[in-house]
């Protein structure tokens, strides 16, 4: 039997097998449904973008209600609430039903799939002597397969949903924000738009953070999750062998063997703690400062009155809302390591399935 040598596969070759299988969910006969439900979730999308973009209207005519003192008028906007708010809820809940049913279906349609081409023909009990980083296979397609199949989901309709919010909003935050005229040493700038170019610079500052900080997020995510499947499988074998499923070797102490990787189990985890408080510190100062920073840069036409106290509101509003949207690779790069790691371990068993099918393998 000839022997093969083994290359270990990059992560674009891992990413691209994981899609090849993966999305033949969305072309066979489960293609309808799949693209039904996609379709009600970005028509739910659209409709809470236009009952968000009404919200930051209200916000406006509230606060300048307030300013006025005017009773009439803040009934009149708490009236409004009412239909605004029960449509946010309402598409709130819609959006949860339809992105778990589509995340579910996804999976069981890849899960079976996996759990085919693995048992078929006894594959399961050779996959052992193909090279590659494999082991564990149950645990890669039980976990691995859910998370590789349930992020995409959130983060494909949480990018969309920030690509509208942000062709929506950065026009509001312009017309309202308008110029702001800086003076130096009686030179006076007027800087056009000046809410917008604040929000860029301070999401392009934000996402360099997150790339220092947390730049390595992918491998060690990977190396953590094949540590965790390597203690269960060291696990589940030594209580097999002491209930006399697997005859035992004499050369391995359950023990050590156990500890070893317990150790390895903590050692990797310890560098992923570090990754995450060093990423969180950049996330959490982001969303304790950015109202604080919408409103201060709000303050000089305020008190120079060319703005009102609701139009303040309104645009330190709209600044936290683009701000969101444009940070959205910064809030979700855990998330997005978190799944190609996932990816990464089903398509490495996808590669040793492939190997397994090759004439003479």
């Amino acid at each position: 039997m000839p022997t093969r040598t083994y290359l270990a596969p990059d992560e674009r070759q891992l990413l691209l097998r994981f899609w090849q299988s993966a999305s033949g969910y969305w072309r066979g006969r489960s293609a309808w449904k799949a693209w039904l439900l996609a379709v009600a979730l970005v028509a739910n999308v659209l409709l809470q973008l236009l009952t968000q973009y009404g919200l930051n209207f209200w916000n406006r005519d509230f606060f300048d209600a307030i300013g006025r003192k005017d009773h009439g008028a803040l009934l009149d906007q708490a009236l409004k609430f009412v239909p605004l708010a029960g449509a946010s809820i309402a598409l709130s809940v819609h959006s949860v039903w339809a992105r778990m049913t589509l995340q579910r279906s996804w999976r069981d349609w890849l899960s079976s799939r996996l759990y085919d081409d693995w048992l078929q023909d006894g594959r399961h009990a050779r996959l052992n002597a193909i090279a590659g980083h494999h082991e564990a296979p149950e645990y890669r397609i039980a976990e691995d397969g859910r998370v590789a199949t349930d992020l995409p989901i959130d983060l494909v309709i949480g990018l969309l949903q920030s690509l509208l919010t942000i062709v929506t909003f950065v026009g509001l935050l312009w017309s309202v924000g308008g110029g702001l005229t800086v003076g130096f040493r009686g030179l006076a700038v007027t800087i056009p738009g000046y809410l917008v170019v604040a929000v860029i610079a301070y999401c392009t500052l934000l996402a360099i953070g997150i790339w220092l900080t947390a730049g390595h997020l992918t491998r060690t995510i990977e190396e953590n999750k094949r540590m965790e499947a390597e203690l269960r499988a060291i696990g589940t074998h030594v209580r097999e062998t002491g209930e006399g499923k697997v005859l035992p070797d004499p050369r391995i102490d359950g023990r050590h063997a156990v500890g070893a990787a317990l150790k390895a189990v903590i050692a990797i985890w310890r560098i992923y703690c570090w990754q995450l408080m060093r990423m969180t510190f950049v996330t959490y100062t982001s969303v304790l400062v950015t109202p604080v920073i919408g409103l201060l840069l709000c303050l000089p036409k305020y008190l120079a009155g060319d703005m009102t106290l609701g139009e303040v509101v309104q645009a330190s509003a709209a600044f936290v809302v683009v701000q969101t949207a444009f940070n959205w690779f910064t809030d979700n790069y855990a998330r997005l390591a978190d799944w190609a790691a996932s990816a990464n371990r089903v398509a490495a068993l996808l590669l040793a399935i492939d190997e397994d099918r090759l004439p003479n393998a």
